[in-house]
């Protein structure tokens, strides 16, 4: 049997992944901070191999503690998801330093703790995957989120990084890119600051994700993404999924990044924005 961990599995992408997977045969550990916010998705998972486990991903003590349950229940894990994750709206001017921290602590450093805690014993047996879910702000440097952005960034290069380690010990790394998924993290999505200077720029960035939400998949998709590369014999390292992953991720590839830039200088109003935006890369509602 298949022993997976989902980091940040209460809800979102994180719990239709960890459901998923439960209901295809893997004995699941759904990890998230607080348990009593497991609960739905224990009612959910009531006639598979799937309980819930503590994990905060910030805490060093958290996460070895949580590698050391799993093994003294007996299993080894073969699958880890590095789902859990914050996000944060603010332009460079109007970052809250110590809320930049949190996300970084999260997003960046939080992958790196379950990395540490886990890999030894997937090297060890010489098998494992281990999937980084970063975004499309990873492929981008989506106005108003500078914070969230450098974080998938950051996240995207060090698994490359990874990949490339762990590789020749049969361990396959794979960095997911979502794009806007109908999940609780988009009215959570914290930051939106009082009258600033650039309220035009969030008025932008709203208008993209107003058009998304309206647009966008359901977090199953995500979740079916993750068995479809679990289920692959060829490796991949990249997957998109959702709305906008694949389109803003190609023709970002295709564009200058003078064109790209050059969208910032429309300031007129953020409908005219949007439809600059969606014609650049090709999105559609």
């Amino acid at each position: 049997m298949t022993v997976t961990l989902v980091t940040g599995a209460n809800s979102g992408l994180g719990r239709a992944t960890a459901l998923l997977l439960a209901q295809k045969g893997h004995k699941v550990y759904a990890g998230m901070r607080d348990l009593e916010k497991g609960s739905k998705l224990l009612d959910l998972a009531e006639d598979y191999d799937l309980s819930t486990i503590e994990i905060d991903v910030t805490n060093n003590d958290s996460v070895v503690g949580c590698a050391d349950q799993i093994e003294a229940n007996g299993d080894a894990l073969d699958v880890l998801v590095n789902n859990a994750g914050v996000a944060l709206n603010s332009v460079t001017e109007d970052i809250d330093i110590d809320r930049a921290k949190e996300v970084m602590d999260v997003n960046v450093w939080g992958p790196v703790r379950c990395v540490k805690a886990f890999v030894p014993g997937m090297r060890e047996r010489g098998t494992g995957h281990i999937f980084q879910v970063s975004s499309i702000a990873g492929l981008i440097g989506h106005i108003g989120q500078t914070v969230y952005v450098g974080s998938k960034f950051a996240l995207e290069g060090m698994s490359e990084a990874l990949a490339q380690e762990l590789i020749s010990f049969g361990i396959r790394v794979h960095i997911v890119e979502p794009g806007v998924t109908r999940t609780a993290i988009l009215p959570k999505n914290e930051g939106n600051p009082v009258p600033t200077a650039y309220q035009d720029h969030y008025d932008r960035m709203f208008q993209f994700y107003t058009a998304g939400i309206q647009a966008s998949v359901q977090a199953e998709t995500f979740a079916e993404t993750i068995y479809e590369a679990l289920s692959s014999s060829e490796y991949q390292l990249r997957y998109t999924c959702g709305w906008g992953g694949k389109e803003i991720g190609e023709r970002h590839q295709a564009m200058s990044d003078e064109e790209f830039v050059e969208l910032g200088s429309l300031v007129s109003s953020a409908e005219e924005y949007g439809h600059a935006f969606f014609d650049l890369f090709d999105l559609r509602i």
